[in-house]
C-alpha cells in the first residue's frame, strides 16, 4: 500500500505510459519496503535473495526492481499500440518471468535490446535474481528470470 491506501503496481510495459515525481516516490518506497521485507524475512541471507512473496509473484517483483532501477518501462496507448521503448515483463513458463525490450515500429528496440537487456540482468542479479539470456521468435533476445536454487 503506498499513500492513498490504493495498491502500488510496478510498470511492466504493457500499460500507459508512468512517470513523474510522485510515481518516482511511490516506487521508491515500495522498493524499499520490498528490501525491508527482505531483510526481516530472509535471515542471514537478508536483501541478497528473493523472499518467497516475490518468488510467488515473479512479474511483478522483477518489475518493481526494474523500475527502481530507473530503467524505463515500454508502454503502450489505449489502442494496444506500442508507443514507449522499454522494457516489458510476462509471465514465463514453470514460475519464471520474461524480460523483453520493446518499441514502437521504428524505435530502434531491437537494435539495442542486447545491452538494455544485460542492463537488466545486471540489476536482477545483483538483487539474488538468476537470469539467463536467450533468443526467441525472429532472433529477438529476451531474459528469463528465476528464484535461485
Amino acid at each position: 500500500m503506498v499513500g492513498s491506501g490504493v495498491s502500488f503496481e510496478a510498470a511492466r510495459g504493457d500499460g500507459p505510459p508512468v512517470g513523474g515525481g510522485r510515481r518516482a516516490g511511490e516506487v521508491r518506497t515500495a522498493h524499499e519496503g520490498l528490501l525491508q521485507i527482505r531483510r526481516m524475512v530472509n535471515g542471514r541471507e537478508g536483501e541478497g535473495v528473493p523472499a518467497l512473496w516475490e518468488v510467488r509473484s515473479m512479474p511483478r517483483a522483477v518489475a518493481l526492481a526494474l523500475e527502481a532501477a530507473g530503467i524505463p518501462p515500454s508502454a503502450v496507448d489505449g489502442e494496444g499500440r506500442r508507443v514507449r521503448t522499454g522494457y516489458r515483463v510476462a509471465e514465463g513458463p514453470e514460475g519464471r518471468a520474461q524480460v523483453s525490450w520493446a518499441g514502437p515500429p521504428g524505435s530502434g528496440a531491437a537494435g539495442e535490446e542486447g545491452d538494455r537487456l544485460a542492463e537488466c540482468a545486471a540489476v536482477l542479479e545483483r538483487l539474488g535474481w538468476v537470469c539467463l539470456v536467450y533468443r526467441g521468435r525472429r532472433g529477438r533476445r529476451f531474459v528469463e528470470v528465476e528464484a535461485p536454487r
